[in-house]
């Protein structure tokens, strides 16, 4: 009775290995990574912008600097999504208890998208400025503007003969 099983097993395990030998080779699948910079710029305004060189998209916010300026932020006044701006342009304000102030574009192109949640939380400017706090989203026309911006390094130096 062994015997049986035995060779049928053997049997069994010998188509195994046939039909292992005839399955195609499978092919080798390589993932090809697309290479992003992703760079963040500071105005002297107090702006700083996150480029992402793939998509062409910046997000604005204002500096952590410039939350601590203001104080609480009670209201954040945003441009209309679909808006054309330039460099320098007036793009909205905040208004905190202690003093309002003017937030300019750090670089050129359309405004893709706004931080809707500001509308109903403008303390996140103060908690958060730079990432969660975000102000818009612009799909740049010149990325060459950037050179004109400060890096962190730039920034800081600003930043501390600014006191």
């Amino acid at each position: 009775m062994f015997a049986a099983v035995r060779n049928a097993s053997r049997s069994g395990s010998s188509a195994l290995r046939a039909a292992h030998r005839a399955a195609p080779s499978a092919r080798v699948f390589r993932p090809t990574f697309v290479r992003t910079l992703v760079t963040k710029k500071y105005t002297e305004d107090h702006e700083a912008v996150v480029y992402d060189d793939q998509t062409k998209i910046g997000t604005v916010s204002i500096t952590d600097y410039a939350q601590s300026s203001l104080g609480d932020v009670v209201y954040v006044e945003l441009p209309q999504k679909g808006t054309e701006i330039a460099q320098g342009d007036q793009i909205g304000a905040v208004e905190s208890v202690k003093a309002a102030s003017d937030i300019f574009a750090p670089v050129s192109g359309t405004v893709e998208e706004i931080n809707e949640t500001l509308n109903d939380q403008p303390g996140l400017l103060n908690k958060s400025p730079e990432e969660k706090g975000w102000l818009c989203k612009v799909k740049l026309s010149d990325p060459s503007e950037l050179e004109k911006l400060m890096s962190e390094e730039d920034y800081k130096k600003h930043c501390e003969s600014d006191h």
